[in-house]
């Protein structure tokens, strides 16, 4: 009988470059994880863990039932947001195994049309945000990063599976980096944002932790210097992603409709996590840093870029000239409000300067600057700080991702990095061997040219996950094309 090629395979066969998946799934097999996570973190750690599991999927890391134990009358009255549910495939058992058993994924690379991978954890997506517990938190992605060493370390010639990087302090984070690096891991997956206590109101009142926080997001207003660890990044050749999800933000929290929390926020967090990092002055202290801001973010990330430009030339110290309010000529402003105003104001005319120096006169320069960590003095600066650092994933059937590639739209004519990265293993991806079809469609459809193509689907993940380590593809099946490709981009 003869083998029926997919369409994936076929799309592949017509390239002269390979497809590299910057972001998809393996699924955890939990009874093997809690092997590692017991000699991790001990049995009682495991236990915990395996109940919580138990609880419906849930690691909210509060203590709290999860929402499919509640009632109703308990989720309006704790107005909990509402977690997801069938998140992973079950008709398409094929594509289910494939997720959990790394020999089968292997083998099955070619049908979905793919030459490399970079994987994402499931479970593991939680392991580093949900946990206060910090002896649970970093024993979790302490054994998590043992566990995808050893099952799917055998298979990097044409996969690998990012370290679940704790980042609640930067030694944390620098100690489970170190490790990382040891087990032969390439990429560090952090949280976009640790949520941490107000201060104040957690003194008064200890029961509201874990239920009222403010995100901290590294760059801007951070309770710790995190440079230690983006230095370390650097220095161990790390790319930095973040595939945390927006979903219990204000506006994706509903206690009763998971699609309506989930449409857009993983965009929601990564753009927060780069607009810190670009405003923080962190791409400015290490410009040999790359971040990867996965899941639908293209759009944010476009978005992002654009608004610094705007932004900036409204609001740079020169610009801020322009509103200043001791530049009001009230001389003039007393003569056209004389003039033009009807009885109700001319009656009222005494309070003019009052009202037209409303708010505070008086800003210090250093507060004054918005801009100021970034140290900008030309829309070059603006460009560097952020193009060469920031790629932004998507999803396969994600058109819009066309719009990255616009030169038009843009800045200085430059196209926002945008990766192929296609959620093989969850629930967005019916069949695995459709993903690269439905990414190829933008070339298809006109929206976007072949060089575009291949920029999206290779040189921008070659970028990505090479430019901080030369020797990431080593050993893999694309060695040869991704040294020619660094050769090419220099």
């Amino acid at each position: 009988m003869d083998t029926i090629v997919s369409k994936a395979a076929k799309i592949r066969a017509q390239l002269d470059h390979p497809l590299i998946d910057g972001d998809s799934h393996i699924v955890e097999y939990s009874p093997v994880f809690l092997d590692y996570l017991k000699r991790a973190g001990g049995a009682d750690t495991a236990a915990r863990f395996a109940k919580t599991m138990g609880a419906g999927f849930t690691l909210s890391g509060t203590g709290r039932k999860s929402w499919y134990a509640m009632t109703w009358e308990e989720r309006r009255e704790t107005r909990l947001m509402r977690s997801p549910w069938w998140a992973l495939p079950t008709k398409n058992t094929l594509d289910r195994c494939t997720a959990m058993l790394p020999k089968l994924y292997h083998a099955r690379m070619d049908e979905v049309g793919l030459d490399f991978a970079v994987l994402y954890p499931s479970v593991g997506l939680m392991f580093n945000h949900n946990f206060a517990d910090d002896e649970f938190r970093t024993a979790a992605c302490h054994a998590f990063n043992e566990y995808t060493s050893d099952i799917y370390g055998p298979y990097a010639d044409r996969m690998t599976v990012a370290a679940v990087i704790p980042l609640n302090t930067p030694e944390e984070g620098i100690k489970e980096l170190e490790h990382a690096r040891k087990l032969g891991l390439k990429v560090a997956m952090i949280p976009a944002y640790i949520r941490r206590p107000f201060p104040d109101l957690h003194k008064k009142h200890p029961e509201l932790a874990g239920r009222v926080n403010w995100m901290d997001s590294y760059g801007i207003d951070s309770e710790y210097d995190y440079d230690p660890f983006w230095a370390k990044c650097v220095e161990l050749g790390f790319s930095v992603a973040s595939h945390s999800g927006g979903q219990g933000f204000d506006d994706r929290r509903s206690m009763s409709n998971y699609m309506y929390n989930h449409m857009g926020h993983f965009g929601a967090a990564g753009e927060m996590f780069a607009k810190s990092l670009v405003m923080g002055g962190v791409t400015r202290r290490f410009p040999k840093l790359r971040v990867a801001c996965l899941e639908g973010g293209v759009m944010n990330g476009v978005r992002l870029y654009s608004d610094l430009f705007s932004r900036w030339e409204k609001r740079s110290l020169e610009a801020l000239e322009n509103l200043d309010p001791k530049n009001i000529d009230m001389e003039l402003a007393h003569e056209l409000f004389r003039k033009y105003g009807d009885k109700a104001t001319l009656d009222k005319i005494d309070q003019l300067e009052r009202t037209l120096m409303f708010g505070p006169r008086d800003i210090d320069e250093e507060v004054r600057d918005d801009f100021r960590a970034m140290q900008i003095t030309c829309e070059e600066d603006i460009r560097d700080l952020f193009i060469p650092h920031f790629y932004f994933g998507c999803e396969a059937d994600d058109p819009l991702s066309a719009v990255a590639f616009d030169r038009r739209l843009h800045p200085l004519n430059e196209q926002v990095r945008a990766i192929m990265s296609f959620d093989l293993g969850h629930w967005d991806v019916t069949d695995m061997t459709h993903a690269t079809a439905e990414a190829y469609e933008m070339v298809e459809d006109g929206l976007i040219s072949p060089e575009d193509f291949r920029t999206f689907a290779y040189g921008n993940s070659v970028q990505l996950y090479a430019g901080p380590n030369p020797d990431f593809f080593k050993g893999t099946i694309v060695e040869k094309q991704v040294t020619k490709e660094l050769a090419r981009a220099k």
